[in-house]
């Protein structure tokens, strides 16, 4: 018996539901150094916590400022913590390698 698998979309979805998957995820859209990739990413989230109204409420940003931003917009960085924050993420900032923690010593 063939075993019968869910679309794509709803898994994903549901993975990026965990926080460390979402974390994940982002860090690989900005790591690509994409910005229209990383704008999506944060779509893709925002879906998977129940939507852009949701987010835009625990944001506490108007909705309609979410549904301007990805992919073409270009949300100011205040609006980009703000959204993190009603995603329950955050921005780290990190060396990019282990040479250049060594350069700076």
């Amino acid at each position: 018996m063939a075993r019968k698998t869910g679309d794509y979309q709803t898994y994903h979805l549901e993975w990026l539901r965990k926080p460390e998957n979402a974390a994940e995820y982002l860090n690989a859209a900005i790591e690509e150094g994409d910005r229209e990739a990383l704008l999506l990413a944060l779509r893709n989230i925002a879906e998977a916590e129940g939507g852009m109204a949701r987010v835009a409420e625990k944001a506490r940003l108007k909705r309609e400022s979410l549904y301007r931003m990805p992919p073409h917009g270009n949300p100011a960085l205040s609006n980009l913590f703000a959204i993190l924050h009603g995603l329950g993420l955050k921005i780290t900032i990190q060396p990019e390698s282990a040479e250049t923690t060594k350069q700076a010593v």
